[in-house]
């Protein structure tokens, strides 16, 4: 059974710092891709940043470029998304998911409807 897990979420005030956890299991870890995905109150979700199972490939949503971080620990199948100087505009439902590795990553890894899993998602709320 495949499955994502996130962690890491909570409440931050403004400048402050989190790590978010994307724990997966039950599929095969080699020629996939990971990305991060974010929906706020009111607004459509987006994507944040995306990793290939070998690292080789990174992207970032324009939004968060320069400020977070996107990593990944094949032994343990974990994606982390380090997210430093953290503002109010950054809080939302933080979702990661997984999809194998396609042709043009580069183009396609912030089509949603692309990804065969998801998490349940992790609450980051940022205080001003």
């Amino acid at each position: 059974q495949v499955q994502l897990v996130e962690s890491g979420g909570g409440l931050v005030q403004t400048g402050d710092s989190l790590r978010l956890s994307c724990a997966a299991s039950g599929f095969t870890w080699d020629n996939y891709a990971i990305a991060w995905f974010r929906q706020a109150p009111g607004k459509e979700r987006e994507g944040v940043a995306c990793i290939s199972s070998s690292g080789g490939f990174i992207y970032y949503g324009d939004s968060v470029k320069g400020r977070f971080t996107i990593s990944s620990d094949n032994a343990k199948n974990t994606v982390y998304l380090q997210a430093n100087s953290l503002t109010p505009e950054d809080t939302a439902v933080y979702y990661c998911a997984a999809r194998r590795l396609p042709l043009l990553l580069f183009k396609r890894w912030v089509r949603q409807h692309e990804y065969d899993y998801w998490g349940p998602g992790t609450q980051v709320t940022v205080s001003s």
